[in-house]
């Protein structure tokens, strides 16, 4: 089970730091995704970090300003985003899998949250 937090509003330029906590010891050797959902869109990848942190991957339009980590010890990943513009507003899940290379694509991915809204004013 997977379960987000720390959405909420933000004025443009603003940060915010969202945490996904995992239940059960599989996490630790998952890779892990964060995915993100706007209305009346498709359903975005944004960043991906594989199990001992030795793969990162972003998205272009978030590179440089979103960082994705983990703490296994804590079993919970991260997501900080700074300098946020409104269009990055939308529903971010974050996501597991159990393959080692961490994918790009939503059904590479098994286990799902149900997201958090972050809302990014102008």
């Amino acid at each position: 089970q997977l379960v987000e937090s720390g959405g909420g509003l933000v004025q443009a330029g603003g940060s915010l730091r969202l945490s996904c906590t995992a239940s059960g010891r599989a996490f630790t050797t998952q890779s892990m995704a964060w995915f993100r959902q706007a209305s009346e869109e498709e359903r975005e990848f944004v960043a991906a970090i594989n199990w001992d942190d030795s793969i990162i991957i972003y998205v272009d339009s978030v590179r440089g300003r979103f960082t994705i980590s983990r703490d296994n010890a804590e079993n919970t990943g991260y997501l900080q985003m700074n300098r946020l513009k409104p269009e990055d507003s939308a529903v971010y899940y974050c996501a597991t899998s159990t393959a080692t290379l961490p994918g790009q694509l939503w059904n590479d991915y098994t286990y799902w949250g149900p997201g958090t809204q972050v809302t990014v004013s102008s």
